[in-house]
């Protein structure tokens, strides 16, 4: 149930991240869409998903720091 919200939650955040992506706001929205969809991908094992949810996450993290 708890990933089941979570995958929602993550999804949400990303469907609406893009619109404000060039602010603060928008990368920390993309940054915890990918982190909440990470667990899912976790629970069904889904390692490349893993992958790619973490290499996002830098990419944002870097854009917002640098």
């Amino acid at each position: 149930m708890l990933i089941t919200w979570s995958a929602w939650l993550g999804t949400v955040c990303m469907a609406f991240a893009p619109f404000v992506i060039d602010t603060a706001q928008g990368k920390l929205m993309a940054m915890a869409g990918l982190t909440l969809l990470c667990l899912q991908a976790y629970d069904k094992k889904c390692y490349n998903l893993i992958i790619l949810n973490i290499t996002g996450i830098i990419g944002y993290f870097y854009a917002f720091y640098f």
